[in-house]
């Protein structure tokens, strides 16, 4: 068993957040915006996956997430391992094509 696959995980954040007024779409881009800066990928528009190393260093994002999420809408923060994150279905288009699912960065494969 390659032990490493679960050492080192993605935390993935998915947001429903409301876009109506124009308060809203700006919330919703700074939220957006802010993930971005923090080392999110975009998966998909409302889907942000980022590389943790170690549970700690999770916990600090998810606190960094809890301070910025906009007062209105649904944001859901959830870890997967890197041995789950690899074992995703990634499909494209149609007819379906599978993809592979992104790998680690390199520069965090050192740790």
């Amino acid at each position: 068993m390659d032990v490493e696959k679960f050492k080192m995980g993605w935390l993935v954040v998915a947001f429903d957040l409301p876009v109506l007024s124009k308060a809203q779409r700006k919330a919703a881009t700074a939220f957006r915006d802010f993930l971005l800066d923090d080392g999110f990928q975009m998966i998909q528009f409302s889907v942000y996956a980022r590389p943790c190393v170690s549970f700690a260093r999770q916990e600090t994002h998810l606190a960094r997430i809890k301070n910025v999420t906009p007062p209105e809408g649904k944001v859901r923060a959830f870890f997967l391992t890197r041995s789950q994150w690899e074992r995703a279905y990634v499909i494209h288009g149609s007819p379906a094509k599978e993809a592979s699912a992104e790998k680690m960065p390199e520069q965090i494969q050192l740790w």
